[in-house]
């Protein structure tokens, strides 16, 4: 019988070379699809806050309808367009919007210049809290699961719920009225003394952010007196978070050591709190990194109510200014901005997670 000539056989692929093919391909279609699923976020977050500012009329109307006779307000209304359909409205203002032009304030400031000016304060202060949240809540949810079931760990489950459910603006003004008022150790107001603020304000090349600003400067005393006035505002705003921490930190270590690897560990003695602090945390963190995202969000809603409660003049104190003034041009930029910031950072933060655990994919 003649001999049938086979093919050459193309080797295989060892399995983990498989898993790692597939699971690339897996990740950078999932990197893909939640890059594209920016742009309709972003789109329906800009259509909400437009068509909310309009429910209460034309922007000048509403910031000016007192203080101009009929005849001025209806020519301002006119040269801003206002009187058109509201359908050419909102197609011009997406087109400003793809330009980066976010509108201009009743006195004529450009809303990205205010963001420019006024942003740094506001990521200083979410940065300061979200060193809080990961101080106080990681480590508070390891013990808390390592004392799961006593009266240790009801004492923190608590302990966060009154981090989550107190205000903000109520917890900044306990801790004024505790650490500034009471015991006088800390001040409670500002981002620096008028003396640091005016030194930070004359660097050149300065970026707002007077933590980054003050350490440039290499004085300790303007290190500190800074640090000294972020203290109060980052806990206030850090301890909202911080519950959340805690209490999804508690529940996935709890949830980790009851796998089987743990009780294998725990058969050879190990003792409660080395296996959580060694073999249990890390699973438990993957959590908090996808959901930073979403704390991210918070933050910034939180930081309107904790910088207007400690005078800290960042974005959220300049958008209670202009709600108070009823300027709505401003309010929409802003908020529309932060959207696009929000959006961006829950991105940034999937991606992340997906990097970290490979079982987020699509």
């Amino acid at each position: 019988m003649a001999d049938i000539a086979l093919a050459p056989e193309t080797p295989a692929l060892p399995p983990t070379q498989k898993g790692r093919s597939r699971g690339g391909t897996t990740l950078w279609r999932y990197v893909l699809v939640r890059f594209l699923l920016i742009f309709p976020t972003i789109f329906i977050l800009v259509t909400t806050v437009f068509l909310m500012m309009r429910v209460t009329g034309d922007p000048i109307t509403a910031a000016l309808g007192g203080q101009l006779t009929p005849a001025q307000l209806a020519e301002r209304i006119s040269a801003a367009g206002y009187d058109r359909p509201l359908f050419v409205q909102y197609v011009e203002y997406l087109g400003s919007v793809l330009r980066g032009d976010f509108g201009t304030t009743i006195d004529g400031q450009p809303v990205t210049g205010v963001l420019l000016r006024y942003g740094g304060a506001t990521l200083e202060l979410a940065f300061y809290a979200l060193i809080v949240a990961f101080v106080v809540g990681i480590p508070l949810g390891m013990l808390a699961a390592a004392l799961r079931d006593r009266w240790g760990d009801a004492v923190l489950r608590i302990f966060a719920i009154l981090c989550y459910a107190t205000p903000v603006f109520f917890a900044g003004l306990l801790l004024k009225l505790v650490f500034s008022s009471w015991l006088g150790i800390l001040p409670s107001s500002g981002r620096a003394s008028p003396r640091v603020e005016l030194a930070l304000n004359r660097i050149d090349g300065a970026t707002g952010i007077y933590t980054i600003d003050a350490i440039r400067t290499g004085n300790p005393f303007i290190i500190g007196d800074v640090l000294q006035h972020a203290l109060l505002p980052g806990l206030a705003l850090g301890l909202l978070t911080a519950g959340v921490f805690l209490r999804l930190v508690r529940t996935n270590v709890i949830g980790t050591l009851q796998m089987p690897y743990i009780d294998a560990a725990r058969s050879r003695g190990v003792s409660e709190f080395r296996l959580v602090r060694t073999h249990a945390y890390r699973p438990a963190l993957i959590p908090i990194i996808t959901v930073i995202g979403l704390q991210i969000a918070m933050l910034l809603g939180g930081a309107v109510l904790t910088e207007t409660t400690f005078e800290w003049m960042g974005l959220g104190f300049q958008l209670s200014e202009f709600l108070k003034a009823r300027d709505f041009v401003a309010v929409q930029g802003i908020v529309a901005l932060l959207a696009v910031i929000v959006a961006l950072t829950n991105f940034v933060v999937d991606i992340i997670a997906a990097f970290i655990d490979p079982r987020v994919r699509y």
